[in-house]
C-alpha cells in the first residue's frame, strides 16, 4: 500500500542512514522545523523495547494479549502526539487512518505499521510536507512502515481495482485528524465491497485457494505458516470480509460442545502463538520453526512442542471449518442479477428419514424431530457422505443443541448408518471433521477426545492421530471386498490407534477401549472380541514381517499362536496393515513391505486350519408349519429397532421367486440388510431383515399383492428398478467436477467372487463381496436364474454399504469352469462399477 500523494507505489521504507528529506515523498524545504533524525521516534523505539523486555517493570513480563494491547496504545499515542505536532486536527483536511494489525488492534512486536495519510484535495506541497514529517521519523528509527498518501476518491479507486488493497481497507480505523474524512473512506470502501461482491467473489475464492496451496494446512504442518496457512489468521480476516459484505457471520456458532472453545478462542490462540513467535525470533516471522516451539509453548503455559502443536491443530481446524461454512454460505447468498434471478427456488429432495437435500446442502426435513430422534445425527452424516453434499451449519447446530445421546447398545439402524458413513472413503473425512468441530463426533465416540488433534511422535506420520484414523478408514473402504467382514474392517481402521495419548502400550489400551466401544455400538460378543483382537494386534504383521526371519518356522508359529489360528482375524489384519501404512505417509507402503507381509500371511495360512464354508441359517419351525398350507404368504413384523422390520415370504418354490421377492421389496424402498433363503417340502421360505428408506413400510398385504403380480409376470421388476435408479441419479444435484452421478452408483472397492465346493454332491457355493446398489439382490437372483443355477439356499448380509452374499447353487449343466465364468460375468454385469479416478488437477489432499 505504498504510494506517493498521487497514488503511485514506491519501493518501501527508506534505508537506514538516508539523508532527511530525500526520497519520493520529499520536496524542497518540506521538513520544516521538525526533527528528521532517529531521535524523532527514539521514544517510540525505547518504549517498544521496554514492553518487549519486561512490560515496564523489572520482574513483570506482559502476556501475549496484554503485549498486543500495550503496543496498540503505544503506537496510537505516538501517532496522535506526532499529528498534534504537525497540526493535523479535525479541521485541517488531513486524517491518519490505520490498516493491518494496528487497525485490528492486533499489533504484534515486529508488525509493520500500516498507515494511510488521507487529505481532502490539500495543496500538493503541503501534503508532501506533512507526509515527510510523519514518515521520515519512523523510517529513520528503523520502524517498518507500509504507507500511502491519498484522497478518498484515490483510495476508493485503488480498493476497486486491487482485491488485496480492498481487503486491507475493509479493516481501516481512524486514528487522528478529520474523522469525517476517515469515515468517508471507511464507509465508501465497505459500501463498494457490499455492492461489488457478486463480481469479486470468484476472485476472492481463487486468491484464498492459491494462498492455501502455497502455504499448506496449519493443522498438519511440522512448521506451519500461522498467518497465511489454511486455518490461519488470514482466514479469520476473510470471514470478517464476508461478514462486512453481509453474506455470513464473522463468528459462526459451532454448537455448545465444540472442542477448543469455538472460533473466537481459536483466533485468540493463533494470535498469542504468533505474538510469542515474534518475541522469540526477535523479528517479524509467520512460520513457526520447530526449534522455537518448546520456548513458545512454555511462554504461553501450554506445555512442550507437542502440546503446542495440538493446540495449533485444534485452533486451525476450527478456523478452517468455519471458513468452509462461511464460503459456502456466502456463495449461496451472493445476490443474483439478470436471468439468474429467475431460477427456480431449490426443491427439497428426500435423502433419508428426516433428511433432505436443499440448495446443495444436507438439511433436516420439516417434520424432523431431532430432540426425539437420537439416530438422526448419523442419518444426516451418512447422507452427506454418500451424496458428497455438505451438512448445513444450521442443521449441525440444531443437532448439537437438541439431539439426545444414543442409548447403549446402539440400535442396528444407527450402527448401519455409521458403517455407511465409513464405507464412503474419502468423502467421510469432511463429514467427520464437521461433526467433530461441532461437538457431535465426540458425543458419538467420547473416547475420541484423547486423540483429537494429538500430534504424531514420529516424523514419518503426515497427520494428527485422529485424522490418521480417518485416513485409514478411507483406504480400508477400498479393501472391504477383500475380507469376509467389511464392517469389522472399517471399525478397526477407525479405532486401531484409539489407545494413544493415554500412556502405556496403545495397542493394549486400545484393545480394552475397543471392547467398551464395541459393546456400545451393539456388536455381537464374538464381534466385539474380534474387533478388540484386531486393535490389539494391528502392528503384529508389519513388525514381524520387517524385523523377523520369515524362513524361521518359529516366526510363523508365533503369529499363528498369537492369533489363535483364526484365519478371519489374519485376513482382517492383512487388509488393515496396508490401509494403516498408506494412511501414515508417503513411502511407508511399498513393494518391499507388501511382499514381506504377503509372504508372512501366506505361510500363516498354510499352518492355520482352512476357512469355514458359508452355512445356511436354520429355518424357523413355525415357518415350516406355515409352508405346509401352500399358497403365497407374506408377513411383516418389527424387528426390534426403530426402523427395522422382518419380512417373511413363503411361496411355492419356483425359479425366479427370490428375484421377484427381492425386487418387490426394493420397489417399495425397503433396503435388505440381511436375508436367509431356504426351502422345505416344495415351498421356499425366505426371511428378509429390511429398513425403509423413508417412513414406515407398506402393509404386508400390499407386498403380497405385488409379489403375486411379479410371479405372474405382470411386473417387469428389472425395468422398474432401472427407472427408479435413473430417477435417483437425475434428481441428484450436479456438482463441480462431477457428472451428477451419486456415489452409490460407483464402488470404492472392486467386487470379489469366491467359489467353494459344497458338502453335497452336485452343489457349489458362490460368495459375492461388492458394494450395494438399488435392487442388487433382485438382479443377482435374476442372473443366477438366467444362467440355469438353482438356488438351494442363500445367506445375504449388507454391512454398511457392502454386501456379502453367499448362494448355494445346483448348476444345470454341471460345475465346470465355463459355467462358473458365465455366472461370474453375469454377476459382474449388475454390481456397481469402480469409481473412475479424478483427473490430477481435481485431486486434493
Amino acid at each position: 500500500m505504498r504510494s506517493d500523494p498521487q497514488g503511485s507505489r514506491n519501493s518501501g521504507p527508506v534505508p537506514a542512514g538516508k539523508p532527511a528529506g530525500a526520497g519520493p515523498l520529499a520536496s524542497s524545504g518540506s521538513a520544516g522545523g521538525a526533527k528528521q533524525g532517529p531521535e524523532a521516534a527514539a521514544d517510540l523505539v525505547r518504549a517498544r523495547k521496554q514492553l518487549l523486555d519486561g512490560g515496564g517493570t523489572r520482574n513483570r513480563r506482559l502476556d501475549a494479549h496484554a503485549l498486543r494491547q500495550a503496543l496498540v496504545d503505544l503506537h496510537e499515542f505516538w501517532l496522535t502526539t506526532k499529528a498534534a505536532e504537525l497540526g493535523i486536527r479535525s479541521d485541517t483536511g488531513f486524517a491518519v487512518v490505520a490498516v493491518g494489525g494496528l487497525a485490528r488492534r492486533e499489533m504484534l512486536p515486529y508488525s509493520d505499521l500500516d498507515l494511510i495519510l488521507l487529505h481532502d484535495d490539500v495543496d500538493p506541497k503541503r501534503v508532501s510536507e506533512v507526509a515527510d514529517q510523519l514518515w521520515y521519523p519512523l523510517w529513520d528509527a528503523h520502524i517498518k512502515l507500509d504507507h500511502s498518501v491519498r484522497t478518498v476518491p484515490q483510495a476508493l479507486q485503488v480498493a476497486g481495482s486491487d482485491l488485496t488493497a480492498a481487503l486491507g481497507m475493509l479493516e481501516a480505523r481512524h486514528i487522528v485528524g478529520d474523522e469525517d474524512l476517515s469515515n468517508l473512506l471507511i464507509g465508501g470502501v465497505r459500501r463498494e465491497w457490499r455492492t461489488g461482491i457478486r463480481t469479486r467473489f470468484d476472485e476472492l475464492v481463487a486468491q484464498t485457494q492459491s494462498r492455501w496451496s502455497r502455504s499448506g494446512e496449519i493443522a498438519h504442518r511440522a512448521e506451519p505458516d500461522l498467518k497465511n496457512g489454511r486455518g490461519g489468521l488470514r482466514d479469520v480476516q476473510l470471514l470478517d470480509a464476508l461478514a462486512i459484505a453481509q453474506l455470513t457471520d464473522a463468528m459462526p456458532g459451532l454448537g455448545p460442545e465444540a472442542p477448543g472453545g469455538g472460533l473466537e478462542q481459536s483466533h485468540r490462540r493463533l494470535l498469542d502463538v504468533r505474538t510469542e513467535l515474534h518475541r522469540v525470533a526477535g523479528r517479524a516471522r509467520d512460520q513457526l520453526r520447530a526449534q522455537d516451539a518448546d520456548e513458545i509453548g512454555a511462554a504461553l503455559r501450554i506445555g512442550d512442542r507437542f502440546d503446542l502443536a495440538r493446540t495449533l491443530s485444534d485452533s486451525a481446524r476450527t478456523v478452517s471449518y468455519s471458513v468452509d461454512v462461511g464460503l459456502r454460505t456466502a456463495a449461496a447468498a451472493i445476490p443474483r442479477r439478470g436471468f439468474s434471478r429467475l431460477r427456480r427456488v431449490p426443491v427439497r429432495r428426500p435423502l433419508d428419514e428426516g433428511v433432505v437435500e436443499h440448495g446443495g446442502e444436507v438439511v433436516l426435513a420439516r417434520d424432523a424431530r431431532p430432540k426425539k430422534d437420537p439416530g438422526l445425527i448419523l442419518r444426516v452424516a451418512a447422507a452427506s457422505a454418500q451424496t458428497e453434499m455438505p451438512m448445513s451449519a444450521t442443521t449441525l447446530n440444531r443437532l448439537s443443541e437438541g439431539a439426545p445421546e444414543l442409548r447403549e447398545p446402539w440400535p442396528k439402524e444407527a450402527l448401519n448408518d455409521l458403517l455407511v458413513l465409513l464405507d464412503t472413503g474419502k468423502s467421510a473425512a469432511a463429514v467427520i471433521e464437521a461433526l467433530d468441530r461441532t461437538g457431535l463426533w465426540g458425543r458419538l465416540l467420547p473416547e475420541w477426545g484423547a486423540i483429537r488433534d494429538l500430534p504424531p511422535r514420529d516424523a514419518v506420520h503426515t497427520w494428527t492421530v485422529d485424522r490418521h484414523l480417518v485416513e485409514t478408514v478411507a483406504y480400508a473402504s477400498g479393501f472391504t471386498t477383500r475380507v469376509a467382514r467389511p464392517d469389522i474392517l472399517v471399525l478397526a481402521a477407525l479405532l486401531h490407534d484409539i489407545g494413544k495419548g493415554r500412556g502405556g502400550d496403545h495397542s493394549v489400551v486400545g484393545a480394552d477401549l475397543a471392547v467398551q466401544i464395541g459393546n456400545r455400538l451393539g456388536l455381537w460378543p464374538s464381534d466385539v472380541a474380534l474387533l478388540s483382537s484386531i486393535v490389539r494386534y494391528h502392528l503384529l504383521l508389519p513388525e514381524t514381517a520387517t524385523r523377523r526371519d520369515l524362513e524361521d518356522p518359529l516366526t510363523v508359529q508365533t503369529v499363528v499362536d498369537a492369533l489363535d489360528g483364526d484365519t478371519m482375524l489374519l485376513e482382517l489384519l492383512h487388509a488393515l496393515a496396508e490401509a494403516d501404512s498408506l494412511a501414515t505417509g508417503p513411502g511407508v507402503w511399498g513393494d518391499w513391505k507388501s511382499s514381506l507381509i504377503g509372504e508372512l500371511v501366506r505361510r500363516c495360512r498354510l499352518v492355520m486350519a482352512g476357512e469355514p464354508l458359508p452355512q445356511p441359517d436354520p429355518i424357523d419351525p413355525d415357518h415350516i408349519a406355515r409352508a405346509a398350507n401352500g399358497g403365497v404368504f407374506v408377513e411383516l413384523q418389527p424387528e426390534g429397532g426403530q426402523h427395522t422390520y422382518i419380512v417373511t415370504v413363503i411361496a411355492p418354490d419356483e425359479p425366479g421367486l427370490l428375484s421377484d421377492a427381492a425386487g418387490v421389496l426394493a420397489m417399495n424402498s425397503l433396503r435388505v440388510l440381511s436375508a436367509s433363503v431356504g426351502s422345505h417340502a416344495g415351498s421356499a421360505i425366505n426371511t428378509f431383515v429390511v429398513s425403509p428408506k423413508f417412513g414406515t413400510p407398506p402393509a404386508a398385504g400390499l407386498i403380497r399383492q405385488e409379489l403375486i403380480r411379479a410371479i405372474a409376470g405382470d411386473l417387469d421388476l428389472i425395468a422398474l428398478l432401472d427407472k427408479k435408479e435413473k430417477d435417483a441419479i437425475a434428481a441428484a444435484p450436479v456438482r463441480v467436477g462431477d457428472e451428477g452421478v451419486p456415489t452409490t452408483a460407483f464402488a470404492q472397492a472392486p467386487p470379489k467372487i469366491i467359489w467353494f465346493d459344497a458338502t453335497e454332491d452336485g452343489e457349489v457355493i458362490v460368495e459375492l463381496r461388492a458394494e450395494d446398489r438399488v435392487g442388487l439382490l433382485c438382479r443377482l437372483a435374476r442372473v443366477l436364474e438366467l444362467e440355469g443355477a438353482d438356488v438351494r439356499w442363500a445367506k445375504v448380509s449388507t454391512l454398511g454399504s457392502v454386501v456379502v452374499d453367499a448362494f448355494c447353487l445346483a448348476l444345470r449343466d454341471g460345475d465346470s469352469s465355463a459355467n462358473r465364468e458365465r455366472i461370474e460375468a453375469g454377476i459382474l454385469g449388475v454390481v456397481p462399477m469402480i469409481r473412475p479416478p479424478k483427473p490430477a488437477e481435481e485431486q486434493t489432499t
